[in-house]
């Protein structure tokens, strides 16, 4: 499974969620079978544009919305986007939190 599947999977997977929609919803929506929806969302399948724009479509999600920031191992960036996918994972209030919490972080270590 590519790193790249892995992270549109999950992405495709948590606007799933915050939408409440079951894999099965999505599916009728998007014209695909349900275990097809969660075989890309684990990252098990590579995925056509053609399929992957249906599931857009069906959750709403504009196609450059899923692939925005994408960075893979072989990026300097890696560690700022794991960050990143983990403050955004998490509920409005808590992403406010902890950005309050990094900053106060890095204060402290500069002082």
């Amino acid at each position: 499974m590519s790193e790249i599947a892995t992270i549109v999977g999950q992405r495709l997977r948590q606007r799933r969620q915050e939408l409440g929609y079951s894999q099965e919803l999505t599916s009728e929506k998007a014209g695909l079978h349900p275990t097809y929806i969660g075989q890309v969302e684990r990252g098990e399948k590579n995925a056509t544009i053609e399929s992957i724009e249906k599931i857009c479509i069906a959750l709403d999600l504009p196609m450059e919305d899923l692939f925005n920031k994408i960075i893979t191992t072989n990026s300097k960036y890696r560690t700022a986007q794991k960050c990143y996918d983990l403050i955004i994972s998490q509920p409005m209030n808590d992403q406010e939190n902890l950005y309050i919490l990094l900053e106060d972080i890095i204060k402290y270590k500069h002082n």
